[in-house]
C-alpha cells in the first residue's frame, strides 16, 4: 500500500509538473555563412546576398539572443511557457529560417490555369508587377490581381498555361499566390461540376528548382 501510495503521488507530481510546463524551453538554430542577422527588442532583420528581409514578433513573449562563436546561432527560450505558448518557439524558428532561405535562395510559386470549355488568358503587365485575367467561365468581367512587396509574376516558356511567381519573403509571395486562386473562384455553380480556376501546382526554393 505504501508503495502504491507513492507511485500515486510522483504521477500527480508528474502531471503538475507538466500543466504549469517545464522550466525553460529552447531551440538554436544555426546562421549559414554569407548571412547577417541582426535582432533588437524582438525585432530581426536578416541580410544575405538576396536582399534585407526583416520581421517584427514583438507580439510573442520570448527571449531571442545570438549566440556568437565558431559559428554565429539565434537562441530562444521560454520560461514557465504554456503549451502553447512552446508552440511559438518552433514557429519563429522556422519563420527565422524562412528568411535565411528567401535571402539566399528566393521562394518561387508555379500556378497552372485549368479550364475545361473557356481558356483562362493571363496578361502580365507593369513589368511583372500586375497580372490581368479574362475569359474566366467565358465571363466579360476584367479581374486584375497586383503583386505584392517584392513579388514579381512571369509567364513560364517551358509549360503553356503556368504562372511563375518569385520574391524573397515567402508571406508575400504565397498571398500573391492566393490572391490570383481567391479571384478565380467558381461561384454558384457546382465545384464538384466547374473545375475552372488557377492553381498552384509546385513551391519551394529557387535553388533547388534549378
Amino acid at each position: 500500500m505504501d508503495f502504491n501510495g507513492l507511485d500515486i503521488l510522483d504521477g500527480r507530481r508528474r502531471l503538475w509538473m507538466t500543466c504549469i510546463g517545464s522550466s525553460e524551453d529552447s531551440h538554436q538554430l544555426e546562421i549559414p555563412e554569407g548571412v547577417e542577422i541582426s535582432i533588437k527588442s524582438r525585432l530581426i532583420a536578416v541580410t544575405g546576398p538576396r536582399g534585407t528581409l526583416t520581421k517584427n514578433v514583438r507580439h510573442v513573449d520570448m527571449d531571442i539572443r545570438l549566440l556568437k562563436g565558431k559559428s554565429t546561432k539565434v537562441s530562444l527560450a521560454v520560461w514557465q511557457g504554456g503549451r502553447k505558448h512552446v508552440a511559438c518557439l518552433r514557429t519563429i524558428r522556422t519563420l527565422i529560417n524562412n528568411m535565411i532561405i528567401g535571402v539566399t535562395k528566393g521562394f518561387r510559386y508555379k500556378m497552372r490555369a485549368v479550364y475545361a470549355h473557356f481558356p483562362i488568358n493571363c496578361i502580365i503587365q507593369d513589368d511583372g508587377q500586375l497580372v490581368e485575367i479574362r475569359n474566366f467561365l467565358g465571363e466579360k468581367t476584367v479581374r486584375h490581381v497586383n503583386m505584392l512587396n517584392g513579388v514579381v509574376i512571369a509567364e513560364s516558356k517551358a509549360q503553356k498555361d503556368e504562372l511563375i511567381l518569385e520574391g524573397n519573403d515567402i508571406d508575400m509571395v504565397s498571398q500573391s499566390a492566393a490572391s490570383i486562386q481567391g479571384i478565380c473562384r467558381v461561384r454558384n455553380k457546382d465545384i464538384r461540376k466547374f473545375l475552372d480556376g488557377i492553381y498552384v501546382s509546385d513551391k519551394g526554393p529557387i535553388a533547388a528548382e534549378e
